[in-house]
């Protein structure tokens, strides 16, 4: 190509691209721009299964509830409810003036309202196994759902769970368009209809997401405004998270979700406080966020080291957490020294763990004229852990262990934990509804990986047999006494070593009103404004 065709050829393409931005044809303090550096892949509410896919499905699509900022459940698509006195039907009664956004495919009036045979079609959907959604599991539990009425919809629970209304807000349970859904198939993931308060506009991929304000939104706020304020929402994929740091500081990014290890320093003080130089330029939001980081043994591997419960005891008593959270996070989270349920969450149990290096000494020592060795033995993790690992390995060779570590790529690492391929692995547990049952079940003898998400392999029939008469327990204070005891047995036996309790941190630019951060750390865009 000669070089003047393709200079023409690149000022075409730079018009087309400026001609598509909404910057071009709205009011730039309408736009709510940040970046996304995991990347996203899928709009499918069916694969609403991490956050960078979930903060954009919930901005396009709703369920029958959702949460509020304090983990209540909250009417949406579905006005009311009853439940019955066994705790087994769920009656959902539907609002009458919800849309799904507009599409040819709905025929001469562009889109048509929700109705109870809608849900019923996306139930199915999670239940398909040619959609192979990873969100199926969420329907373990329902024995068999209905349309009762256009505007009435049930479910039928094989056996009482008194968390399933929090698990319904879960975008996996959001509602798709059978007529949509068909015409696309898989293509859905890219050509998403639903019923949310920005409708999708344009997305190339690893390049920007484009999403406009639904004009036809069913919800208000409580003044009667029709939400949502903004008018578009820019989504960046920048892989970089210094290259997002130093956006957001130019003022092209509304807000940054992370505080990586490069630039923490520079934003916060030791104490976890906003640097003053930042004070009059930007706005810090933090709260407890319902995910514990933590290290699991697998205590089926052949290590004998994993198998000693004085070991395991040694290595949870024997490092200070208070310290490494201030140290490596500039004190924001929370040492986890009460077990496995996080800040925010009620079950856990009472008695924490203390900070004791002269007792891990003594375990150690036990441990060594027993079995006549020093224990060694290996954790996995990826890189954005590398230098909390090496903390731990700093502290416990303090008391006479040995951890050795290995770096892995984090879907590999992914891979090894299910597979029971590790002797000791870092991890978190984000909360996929809010509810104690959702942490405990990771030491359910029945939800063994790589078919279920106890990946330490830890069982215990006492432990099962209160797991299954919680789920049972309609009764508030009665099920939480279960879950203390729950919680209480496991933290006896050490299967896991609990790090810290995470914190939602966001960073948002002055201008940004409305923002609010909750312990699941959704992103709600439909209340947030710009001045």
């Amino acid at each position: 190509m000669q070089k003047k065709q393709f200079i023409v050829l690149f000022l075409c393409l730079a018009a087309l691209i400026c001609s598509c931005s909404p910057s071009s044809k709205i009011n730039e303090n309408t736009i709510f721009r940040y970046n996304e550096y995991r990347n996203i892949t899928s709009l499918d509410p069916a694969f609403a299964r991490n956050p960078q896919n979930i903060w954009p499905i919930n901005q396009l699509f709703n369920g029958l509830v959702q949460l509020d900022k304090n983990l209540s459940v909250q009417p949406e698509i579905a006005s009311t409810w009853t439940v019955s006195s066994d705790g087994l039907l769920y009656t959902f009664f539907l609002k009458k003036d919800v849309y799904f956004h507009t599409s040819p495919l709905f025929g001469e009036k562009q889109t048509r309202t929700v109705v109870a045979s809608d849900f019923v079609y996306s139930f199915d959907r999670l239940k398909d196994p040619k959609v192979a959604s990873p969100g199926g599991w969420v329907l373990q539990q329902v024995k068999s759902y209905r349309a009762i009425d256009p505007h009435t919809f049930s479910i039928q629970l094989k056996k009482p769970f008194p968390a399933f209304l929090g698990l319904l807000s879960m975008r996996y349970c959001a509602v798709v368009p059978h007529e949509v859904v068909s015409h696309f198939g898989s293509r859905f993931r890219s050509n998403p209809i639903g019923t949310g308060p920005f409708y999708f506009k344009r997305w190339d991929e690893n390049v920007k997401l484009v999403l406009r304000k639904n004009n036809n939104y069913f919800e208000h706020d409580k003044n009667g405004q029709k939400l949502p304020y903004l008018e578009a929402v820019a989504i960046q994929f920048i892989p970089d998270i210094q290259s997002e740091f130093m956006l957001f500081l130019q003022g092209k990014l509304d807000f940054i979700n992370s505080l990586d290890a490069s630039y923490k320093d520079e934003l916060l003080t030791p104490k976890g406080a906003l640097q003053s130089k930042y004070k009059e330029r930007i706005n810090m939001l933090k709260g407890p966020y319902l995910n514990t980081e933590y290290i699991g043994f697998y205590l089926d591997a052949d290590n004998p080291a994993i198998q000693s419960k004085e070991i395991r005891e040694a290595m949870n008593l024997g490092f200070d957490r208070k310290l490494m959270i201030a140290y490596l996070r500039n004190n924001i989270g929370y040492p986890a020294n009460q077990g496995f349920i996080p800040k925010g969450l009620k079950g856990t149990s009472s008695k924490p763990y203390p900070y004791d290096v002269e007792r891990a000494r003594v375990l150690v020592k036990k441990y060594r004229v027993e079995s006549g060795v020093k224990p060694t033995l290996t954790i996995a993790t990826d890189a954005n852990y590398l230098d909390l690992c090496e903390y731990l390995q700093r502290e416990l060779q303090k008391i006479g262990i040995d951890l050795k570590i290995e770096v892995m790529p984090t879907a590999s690492l992914r891979q090894a934990k299910s597979s029971g391929k590790l002797e000791l692995f870092r991890a978190s547990w984000i909360a996929d509804y809010p509810d104690a049952e959702n942490y405990l079940s990771l030491f359910y003898s029945k939800n063994l990986s790589p078919n279920g998400p106890n990946y330490t392999h830890y069982e215990n029939s006492k432990f099962d047999l209160l797991y299954e008469k919680a789920l049972g327990t309609l009764a508030e204070d009665q099920r939480q006494k279960r879950y203390r005891q729950m919680d209480s047995l496991v933290n006896s036996e050490h299967p896991i070593i609990p790090l810290y309790y995470d914190q939602v941190i966001r960073f948002v630019q002055k201008n940004v009103e409305g923002m609010e951060i909750n312990p699941i750390n959704l992103l709600v865009l439909k209340t947030i404004s710009k001045k």
